[in-house]
């Protein structure tokens, strides 16, 4: 299918018109229906496109309903400096749709930068990570159970490595204004311990045992009384693991959500050793990570 085709004139002769020649609205109107990476794609095709492209009312459609409040709490992270105080200052407001979107998208730390929000490119669902630093860890003060490794593997750059322990807790919250939906929450943890030699990857496994015993509990409750527990046995060794630990329902956008979960094996008969804890992950509910491995009950 070509993009011209031959229309008859009022003087009788033929001529030819082409994408370019379509009205921006008409434009618009047919970009509503596709995803922002799509759109961001025919922008390129010529002017009354790349036009369409930048439309509020194109972009308006895209944005969560509270977006708003993320905006603002963005704003507020960018100036008071998400990562505990050293942000860059005051930075301008996006003024467009398309802009609020871009800015959105990019991941917005807060909490002393051990929490992150942003949403997802291709459908506009909020994303949140929480790190292991913002969770409270049984005994992750003595070094004899847990040390903090530095790592590229984890967006927040560190991660909580567990050597030995007979009582694993490990507890998070969250206080959040979510758009209207549903979500899953995940802890993403690691069987053994990564690192890099001669530019290669190597997960050293000597120090993993005990999760074989007893399964690991996970926990969520929310502030309107849901619940969910899942139990799972840790053993796929050397990759980054998705374990679901329950969905929640958000019904108002404007309403605050109290979150938290927690991770249990607390059967003292025996050790357990070897793991990595990174974050608490949660995404819209059925949203998959092209690259992470996750599992379910």
């Amino acid at each position: 299918m070509g993009s011209g085709s031959s229309i008859l004139g009022a003087d009788g002769e033929w001529g030819v018109t082409s994408l370019g020649d379509m009205p921006e609205s008409c434009v618009a109107a047919v970009l509503l229906y596709l995803d922002p990476p799509e759109i961001c794609q025919v922008a390129r095709l010529n002017r009354a496109f790349r036009g369409a492209a930048s439309a509020d009312c194109v972009w308006a459609g895209k944005l969560p309903v509270n977006y708003r409040y993320l905006l603002a709490f963005a704003a507020a992270a960018d100036d008071e400096g998400g990562d505990g105080g050293h942000g860059n200052g005051k930075r301008s407001s996006p003024s467009s749709k398309k802009d609020i979107f871009a800015r959105l998208c990019r991941p917005t730390p807060f909490d002393f930068g051990n929490k992150e929000f942003w949403i997802d490119k291709n459908k506009g669902g909020i994303c949140l990570s929480i790190s292991s630093k913002a969770m409270v860890i049984t005994g992750i003060d003595d070094r004899r159970y847990w040390s903090q490794l530095a790592t590229e593997e984890s967006r927040f750059h560190h991660i909580a490595y567990l050597q030995q322990i007979w009582w694993l807790e490990v507890d998070g919250e969250l206080d959040f204004c979510f758009p209207a939906g549903s979500y899953s929450i995940f802890f993403r943890l690691h069987l053994g311990r990564p690192y890099r030699r001669m530019g290669r990857r190597i997960c050293g496994t000597e120090q993993v045992h005990g999760w074989e015993a007893k399964p690991t509990r996970f926990q969520l409750s929310t502030s309107d009384e849901q619940h969910a527990t899942s139990e799972y046995y840790l053993e796929q060794e050397g990759s980054w693991i998705l374990y679901h630990v329950g969905d929640f329902v958000v019904l108002n956008s404007d309403e605050l959500m109290k979150l938290k979960f927690s991770m249990l094996q607390i059967d003292c008969t025996h050790t357990k050793g070897g793991l990595c804890v990174d974050s608490v992950l949660i995404y819209p509910k059925g949203y998959r990570h092209e690259k992470a491995n996750i599992v379910h009950m």
